[in-house]
């Protein structure tokens, strides 16, 4: 029974995989300044095909 275990456990792991090139993060970061003081933004993201996922922060 362990050893079943261990087997699928394995091949679970094995099947979710990492597949082709790795995905490289796009990352943007901007600071402004003003008469009325200086702000920060940033992103960081990642673009996969059709698929994009984007991170910002605004100081």
């Amino acid at each position: 029974m362990k050893w079943s275990l261990a087997f699928g456990l394995i091949a679970g792991l094995a099947a979710c995989g990492a597949d082709g090139e790795p995905v490289q993060p796009t990352r943007n970061a901007t600071i402004t300044l003003s008469d009325s003081g200086a702000s920060v933004s940033g992103q960081v993201g990642m673009r996969q095909g059709p698929f994009a996922v984007t991170v910002g922060l605004a100081l």
